[in-house]
C-alpha cells in the first residue's frame, strides 16, 4: 500500500472561543489530485493555512512524507517541498513574468547569495523559460505582469510555485475571478500538473471539481464530513443536504 505524502491527526484550530477547525484527520496519497469541499465558514481556509504552515495548530499533527512538521515556519514548509498558490494573486507586478519565475526559483539556491551577479545564473533563466512555457505563458516571457490578464497572472503564480520544484502544492480557489475560459485553461493545467505531484484544492466551482477530482473531502462547521470519489460524493445523503441544498 501507497504511504501517504500528507497526513493530519486530530488538526485543530482555536481563535479565542471559536474553534475553526475541530479534530480532522485524513491522509494525501502521492500524485493525486484532491479538492476540498464544504459551505462557507466550513473550515477550509483554515484546513489549508494549517497544512501550508502559516498557522500552528492549537491541536493535532501534521506530518509530511512521514516526518512530523507540527509548528514548523511556514518557509520551512517550502524547503520540503509544499507549495502554495493564494486565493488572492500573489506575484510582483512591478516585474516581468520571466522575473517573476526566475526569482522564485533563485529563492532555492540564492538565500545567502543575494548580490550574486544576474548573469551567473543562466540555469537559473533556463528554468524560469521551461516554467513559463509549462503554464502556458511563453509568448508573454517579458510583458509586466502588471500587462497579463487576470487568469495568466493566476497561471503566473503557479509557475513561481512550481519553481520551488514541489511534491505537494496546494491550490487556493486557483480559478477565483476568472472568465469560463481562463477557467477551463486553468483546470486543464491542474489535472496535468496533478500527474506529477500532489496537488490539493478548495474550489467553490462544483461542476469543475467533480469533472476533474480523484477525491473530494468534506469539511462543515469545521469537521470531518465525508471523503471519497465524486460519484460517492453526489450520492451521500448527508453531503446533499449540508452542502448541495438537498434534503
Amino acid at each position: 500500500m501507497t504511504a501517504a505524502i500528507l497526513e493530519v491527526e486530530h488538526l485543530t484550530q482555536r481563535f479565542g472561543r471559536f474553534t475553526a477547525l475541530d479534530d480532522v484527520s485524513c491522509a494525501f496519497l502521492p500524485n493525486k489530485l484532491t479538492a476540498i469541499i464544504g459551505p462557507n465558514g466550513a473550515g477550509k481556509s483554515t484546513f489549508f493555512n494549517l497544512v501550508s504552515g502559516a498557522y500552528a495548530p492549537s491541536a493535532g499533527r501534521i506530518r509530511f512524507r512521514g516526518r512530523d512538521i507540527t509548528g514548523h515556519a511556514q518557509h520551512e514548509f517550502a524547503r520540503i517541498g509544499i507549495a502554495k498558490s493564494f486565493q488572492i494573486t500573489n506575484v510582483f507586478k512591478q516585474l516581468s513574468a520571466h522575473e517573476n519565475v526566475r526569482v522564485a526559483a533563485q529563492m532555492l539556491v540564492s538565500r545567502y547569495q543575494l548580490l550574486k551577479p544576474r548573469g551567473s545564473y543562466k540555469a537559473l533563466t533556463e528554468k524560469a523559460d521551461q516554467l513559463l512555457a509549462r503554464v502556458g505563458l511563453a509568448a508573454s516571457r517579458d510583458k509586466l505582469a502588471s500587462d497579463l490578464a487576470h487568469g495568466q497572472q493566476r497561471a503566473l503564480e503557479v509557475a513561481m510555485a512550481l519553481a520551488a520544484e514541489p511534491a505537494l502544492l496546494l491550490m487556493d480557489e486557483p480559478t477565483a475571478g476568472m472568465s469560463p475560459a481562463e477557467t477551463g485553461v486553468m483546470m486543464q493545467l491542474i489535472t496535468e500538473l496533478a500527474k506529477q505531484r500532489t496537488v490539493i484544492l478548495v474550489e467553490h466551482k462544483m461542476k469543475l471539481v467533480m469533472g476533474i477530482c480523484e477525491r473530494l473531502l468534506v469539511l462543515h462547521h469545521g469537521e470531518f464530513l465525508a471523503e471519497g470519489t465524486p460519484e460517492q460524493i453526489r450520492a451521500n445523503d448527508e453531503v446533499r443536504r449540508v452542502y448541495l441544498g438537498q434534503g
